[in-house]
């Protein structure tokens, strides 16, 4: 559904009065219009704390793209930013800086304590205001998990803290900010992460943080259909995010399987048919299920690459009014089918090695809803499910999660105005996402480079001021 009062306050008499009346005005996101389009372009800074040790790694993926790169010189706290490479100009933070910067990209692996903070200062405070519109930050620490001492740990989780009241500063632009917990030796799985944080790809995706591990080696791809060869199931595909996902998923150069329930066959058809993929009924909550999918997989693909858990639904009522079918409905969809599905698929190892599993959770599963018991208990128990499921697999298989915020779907059309709108609103982009943000994010989690990537729990929500 188009959002009416996005378009209204973006022309020149709207924007006029949203400023006199104290009203938000969002900023349109940029998407990815094409796939060979570059993750980042224009002035991009990078900088690094003292001791930083993914500056090079930073500086050679930037290095690689079509932004002209500058690094921070001139300050004793940011020595460091020098080891960018030759191809990042020194741009002196005290001095008038004339860019507009597309990207801000901080290194804040080396701070051992509190007082190392101040290089987050240093680098941010002359360089904030000159952000463009849509643009982002992307700060790179270390997981305080890694961290041998209490004032290290400090530091380093301060950042999370940080980099979610910078996105909410910046989100009126359009912007946002996210923040890379590394494990220490894990520089080389910054790619895939890096280029998803800058680009288009993300525009929806803000004050999140994400740990990266040392993972497997990443093989070599094809840049534009990373996912060439690779066969991907997606539940509950006939339309809204189960669409999108399908139809990048096939964009990148996967082969779609397309499931939904019976009745939605004529719309999956149609989602399938447009990207060569196969369509499958089948009601998950049925006891044969895991076995009628994997026989499906085993007979046309002999395995799978890449299992999406999109299908969900929603049974609304208030705890004491809730009929118990509502409550089992909802936590089998939700939940149990998940766990059924990937039980099967391992048991008959039709999951192939390097594989990405990707559970869809829901921001209603971090903060609660109201008369949404059942279905916040479900969406919290994917998360549950996805860490715990994360230290058990093997063969390189991942296991993640992302958490939509408001979606502009269906359901979301069908809500009383003032709800939808309130829920528009409630972000940091003051705007709702579109199915495809979901979907940029489960194909960057499914990435072959991605393998460092696990155990994550990304809200694709434009920053909601509810919840975590």
């Amino acid at each position: 559904m188009s959002d009416l009062y996005l378009r209204l306050v973006n022309t020149s008499v709207g924007r006029t009065a949203a400023q006199s009346l104290g009203l938000p005005a969002p900023a349109p996101l940029k998407r990815l219009k094409r796939a060979d389009q570059p993750f980042i372009e224009g002035e991009v800074l990078i900088g690094a704390a003292n001791g930083g040790k993914a500056i090079a790694t930073l500086g050679s993926i930037l290095g690689a793209s079509a932004a002209t790169l500058h690094h921070a010189s001139e300050s004793n706290r940011l020595a460091d930013s020098s080891k960018a490479g030759n191809k990042a100009r020194p741009l002196d933070l005290a001095s008038d800086i004339n860019q507009q910067f597309s990207a801000l990209v901080f290194d804040a692996t080396g701070l051992k304590g509190p007082a190392d903070l101040r290089a987050l200062y240093d680098f941010f405070h002359p360089t904030i205001k000159k952000l463009g519109s849509n643009a982002r930050v992307l700060v790179i620490g270390q997981n305080p998990a890694s961290c041998r001492k209490a004032p290290q740990a400090a530091a380093q989780r301060a950042l999370e803290g940080f980099v979610r009241s910078v996105g909410k500063e910046i989100g009126k632009k359009g912007s946002t900010a996210n923040l890379l917990w590394m494990a220490p030796g894990a520089e080389k799985q910054l790619d895939s992460s890096v280029r998803f944080f800058l680009s288009a790809r993300s525009a929806y995706v803000s004050g999140q943080v994400v740990k990266v591990g040392k993972g497997n080696a990443a093989p070599a791809t094809n840049p534009v259909a990373p996912l060439t060869g690779k066969v991907a199931l997606v539940t509950g595909a006939s339309r809204g995010i189960g669409a999108a996902i399908s139809e990048t998923l096939a964009r990148d150069g996967a082969t779609v399987i397309g499931l939904d329930i019976p009745p939605a066959m004529e719309e999956l058809e149609k989602v399938t048919s447009a990207i060569n993929g196969k369509a499958l009924a089948c009601d998950i909550t049925d006891d044969k299920a895991p076995k009628l999918i994997a026989d499906f997989i085993e007979e046309h693909f002999g395995g799978v690459d890449l299992v999406i858990h999109n299908a969900g639904i929603t049974r609304d009522k208030t705890l004491g009014n809730m009929p118990e079918h509502f409550w089992d409905m909802t936590i089998a969809v939700n939940l149990t089918a998940e766990e059924l599905i990937d039980e099967e698929l391992a048991k008959r190892e039709l999951m192939k090695e390097n594989g990405r599993i990707v559970c869809i959770s829901s921001i209603s599963g971090i903060a609660g809803n109201f008369g949404q018991t059942n279905y916040s208990t479900a969406k919290c128990g994917v998360i549950g499910y996805v860490e715990a499921m994360a230290r058990q697999l093997k063969n390189g298989i991942t296991i993640n999660a992302v958490a939509p915020g408001f979606i502009e779907t269906r359901m979301t059309a069908a809500m009383p105005v003032t709800i939808r709108e309130a829920g528009r609103r409630m972000n940091s982009l003051s705007q709702g996402g579109q199915p495809v943000d979901v979907a940029e994010a489960i194909a960057w989690y499914c990435s072959p480079a991605s393998n460092g990537v696990n155990g994550n729990v990304v809200r694709v929500c434009g920053q909601s001021l509810i919840g975590k």
